[in-house]
């Protein structure tokens, strides 16, 4: 079973995730599929071209951006455009799931959509501690 960790209806971020686990999002209703992860990171996973071939088998939309480290201006700038127009809900991954919450995050904060309190309630419900990212 994958470890889709649910954010809000519309968001859900998950560590890496195997070819197999992208049918399996679309059976569970996921539209868009956003791979945070660069290839080449660890030798096990699946190339962003085998992860893009296998959302589009499966119906979903697919979207790389792939961050190293924390995300930079035009990563979040980039998500923002992918999320506004996004059929929903979305699920994003990476390693742990860690740089995709915190994209997302980034994206929610600079939007105005939740306050940093809400989004580091959100993030710790999920799994995740965004405290120290969205500063405060």
């Amino acid at each position: 079973m994958p470890d889709f960790r649910r954010v809000t209806d519309e968001f859900t971020t998950a560590p890496q995730i195997a070819l197999a686990d992208v049918a399996e999002a679309a059976r569970l209703g996921y539209r868009t599929l956003v791979n945070n992860r660069p290839d080449g990171e660890d030798p096990g996973q699946p190339a962003s071209a085998e992860v893009e071939a296998a959302a589009k088998a499966a119906g979903l939309a697919y979207h790389h951006v792939p961050v190293r480290g924390g995300p930079t201006p035009e990563q979040v700038a980039q998500t923002q455009e992918i999320l506004a127009s996004a059929e929903t809900p979305v699920l994003a991954f990476c390693r742990s799931g860690t740089r995709s919450i915190v994209t997302w995050s980034l994206c929610q904060a600079a939007s105005g959509a939740h306050d940093r309190d809400e989004l580091v309630g959100l993030g710790r419900a999920a799994g995740y501690d965004l405290s120290g990212v969205l500063g405060g």
